[in-house]
């Protein structure tokens, strides 16, 4: 994996540093990371707005990019 996520990275970020992420995050529902409006928000702070858990959507990341790296 390039570089494992957490909630406090913002969306620029997790899209600077593993691309794979969208794919994943975009599936949850989290459309807007696209938006420039949102590339200064947290994935904790999108998270909550979607009504998701931080920690849970965290891990499920990692795990899934780590499955996806490994490929």
């Amino acid at each position: 994996m390039k570089k494992r996520i957490t909630k406090k990275m913002t969306f620029s970020e997790i899209m600077e540093k593993n691309p794979k992420a969208v794919e994943i995050l975009f599936e949850k529902g989290m459309h807007c990371i696209g938006c420039p409006m949102s590339q200064m928000e947290t994935l904790e702070e999108g998270c909550l707005v979607h009504g998701l858990n931080p920690d849970e959507i965290v891990e499920e990341l990692n795990e899934k990019l780590k499955e996806k790296n490994a490929k």
